[in-house]
């Protein structure tokens, strides 16, 4: 007879533990698809201007980390080109030097912003030179490289390339070596474009 009472209380506390455990999943789910937003910090521009991040809230937007001095360089022209093919449907690219990789970035920020220019005809956002890695690294990337798996991680080398939809939040990461007319890069660009503006 006294066995019930304490099965009862038993069950009792496993359906309040299995209610709890879905209340904590569900909060953990939203909090992941709602994801920290990349976009709202102020920076400044390689020529000394200032940009707030969330101006580019509504756009894809592709972010970069560059290197002028790096034999995956000439993915600057790949990234220009994609640019311009769909900047009018609401892409932007936003390009960040840093110097965090066999000092491959040592140029000033005019040195930069010149050699872009002269070399690749670099229409699109180009940022002041940051670190993406390290004690100093920007908050941006400390953001980046803090997202779950498999989104976050360290950056490994120079042209990591990051997709953030048109509500500010990271979908998709691509490795250094993916050349910005990869296929699957391109596809992933073409269905958040597809998906309103």
């Amino acid at each position: 007879m006294s066995r019930a009472p304490k099965l009862r209380s038993f069950s009792h506390a496993l359906r309040a533990a299995a209610i709890l455990a879905a209340i904590a999943g569900v909060g953990l789910a939203a909090q992941a698809a709602g994801g920290p937003d990349v976009l709202s910090l102020t920076m400044k521009r390689l020529d000394g201007s200032e940009q707030n991040l969330a101006a580019y809230k509504g756009k894809v937007v592709l972010l970069v980390n560059t290197a002028s001095k790096c034999g995956l360089t000439p993915q600057y022209e790949g990234l220009e080109a994609m640019y311009g093919k769909y900047q009018d449907r609401g892409l932007v690219v936003l390009g960040f030097p840093a110097n965090d990789f066999m000092g491959q970035e040592p140029g000033t920020d005019a040195q930069i912003q010149e050699f872009c220019r002269a070399t690749y005809d670099v229409k699109f956002p180009m940022f002041s030179k940051i670190s993406v890695k390290g004690a100093d690294m920007h908050p941006l990337y400390k953001t980046l490289t803090s997202l779950p798996a498999p989104l976050g991680g360290d950056v490994k080398w120079n042209f990591q390339k990051y997709l953030v939809d048109r509500n500010g939040e990271v979908v998709a990461k691509f490795d250094p070596q993916t050349k910005p007319d990869d296929p699957k890069l391109v596809a992933k660009v073409e269905e958040l474009l597809a998906q309103g503006s």
